[in-house]
């Protein structure tokens, strides 16, 4: 298929991809800041060419809005709701690409507009909501190269993986996929192709900047990637990853996206792909990491799956399969709109809700939260939390000034050693205080003002005094990833 036998794109998808954009916008300002999004802020006021847990554009992207409008979520999260739109026209775009006409265009963008995927990480401003629309500019152009034999769209590969690169280096596990998908499938050629080898050339030098920083600081990424792969965090484990493949676009969408890996299969210029998919996931369980983390590759999927659906629907007892379609879609999509947007209030939101979707619970409280720490905080202490969303909250809430040896706030400062008297928040087992301080006694409890478990509703907090040694020699004991 040439470039002029393409099918015209539907002019109703920058409709369907303008609902959710509206949509994610309206609520964009319920509920509050998310645990990572007080970070992101955090480290936009430090910014630099790295962190130790990510590279520098998030954390750009959040300075930039809260400098635009200061402790605005809405405008914060803005970037997230555009982005969102943006996918259901890309892959729309890819459906196009496999041969799609206009209505696989408009199932591809109806399935990713309401699905549980977009809603996540179009509510909140994370690494992943950048990380997914570039996978997706990335396998786009693909298909278009694979399409059309014309490498030269590779140079704006480049670009967009170098960008990538600059906001979380996941998408280092696509160009791992497509590699091995050419390697496996072909055409090698590619490989070797002056044009691909230039868009190569673009991504290195975009990224190098951000190399430079972490090879400065002994790559700490790295200990970061062992932390998610032991299963600690949220998200992470094999049994997760292999759970969230089914739901992470919408239950009726997982067999859209199987279709779409067959039918990739069944194509040999677009082969690759199939086997890129396959490369991708089978890293993701070996390696461990977070079971959302090819959530692109299955939107992208759900494109190509939409052709042959379509095709099936438009057989046989049309009416009945139309209307069966339509009513699981519209199924999925009020069932993922529950879980995963703030829809209920505030102070009543469901257990089943925070039980599926952790973000949910990480998004509510914060202001109480910080009240009830400054409470029992005397005149002249600091605090010292656990991990940087107490951080981000306090810094962003409060008046007391805040130290964290997690993550990069670790490198934001130190407490003078004027400073003696600790609130220390978070940290669960006393024992590991007193390694630090000669006295250290409970305060009293975090409360983020509702009934709702999350990570932060009744953490302890400690009154610690006695400081043993100077914070010279206690901040490299404390520092943790």
């Amino acid at each position: 298929m040439t470039q002029a036998t393409l099918p015209p794109l539907n002019r109703w998808i920058w409709a369907v991809a303008a609902v959710p954009t509206g949509v994610l916008l309206a609520l964009s300002g319920r509920y509050g800041y998310h645990r990572d999004e007080l970070y992101f802020v955090l480290c936009g006021k430090h910014l630099n060419w790295g962190f130790v847990d990510q590279p520098p554009l998030t954390p750009a992207i959040a300075r930039l809005m809260d400098t635009i409008a200061p402790g605005n979520l809405t405008v914060l999260r803005t970037p997230s709701a555009l982005i969102a739109g943006s996918c259901v026209v890309l892959v729309a775009l890819i459906a196009r690409e496999f041969g799609g006409g206009r209505a696989a265009q408009l199932l591809a963008a109806v399935l990713v507009a309401t699905s549980s995927g977009l809603f996540a990480f179009g509510h909140l401003l994370s690494t992943t909501t950048v990380d997914v629309v570039l996978w997706l500019v990335v396998l786009w152009l693909t298909f278009r190269v694979l399409r059309t034999g014309d490498t030269r769209w590779a140079l704006l590969i480049g670009v967009a993986a170098g960008v990538g690169m600059l906001n979380k280096y996941l998408i280092g596990l696509l160009a791992i996929g497509l590699i091995g998908g050419l390697l496996i499938a072909g055409p090698r050629r590619l490989l070797r192709d002056r044009w691909v080898l230039a868009g190569l050339a673009i991504a290195v030098v975009l990224v190098a900047p951000n190399l430079v920083w972490q090879a400065a600081h002994g790559f700490p990424q790295l200990d970061v990637a062992g932390e998610i792969a032991s299963g600690d965090s949220s998200y992470a484990g094999r049994p997760v990853a292999l759970a969230l493949q089914l739901v992470l676009v919408s239950p009726i969408a997982t067999a859209v996206w199987v279709t779409g890996l067959v039918a990739l299969f069944r194509r040999a210029e677009f082969r690759a792909l199939a086997w890129a998919a396959v490369v991708i996931f089978a890293l993701l369980l070996l390696g461990g990491g977070k079971g959302y983390y090819d959530v692109p590759m299955l939107l992208a999927l759900t494109g190509v799956g939409s052709v042959p659906v379509v095709g099936w629907v438009s057989r046989g007892r049309v009416a009945l399969r139309r209307a069966l379609l339509a009513v699981a879609v519209v199924f999925c999509a009020l069932t993922d709109a529950f879980l995963m947007l703030p829809l209920a209030p505030v102070s009543s939101i469901p257990d089943a809700v925070v039980a599926i979707n952790y973000d949910a619970g990480e998004t509510v409280g914060w202001p109480a939260a910080v009240d009830s720490i400054e409470r029992v905080t005397p005149p002249g202490a600091v605090v010292l939390t656990s991990n940087y969303g107490e951080a981000g909250a306090l810094a962003r809430y409060g008046d007391v000034p805040v130290y964290s040896g997690h993550m990069s706030v670790a490198d934001f400062g130190v407490p003078p050693d004027s400073v003696s008297t600790v609130i220390a928040v978070g940290f669960d087992d006393p024992a590991y205080l007193r390694r630090f301080f000669g006295s250290v006694e409970r305060a009293g409890s975090v409360d983020v003002g509702i009934d709702i478990d999350n990570e932060e509703n009744g953490a302890p907090i400690w009154l610690c005094r006695d400081r043993q040694g100077s914070w010279g020699t206690i901040w490299p004991r404390i520092r943790r990833v």
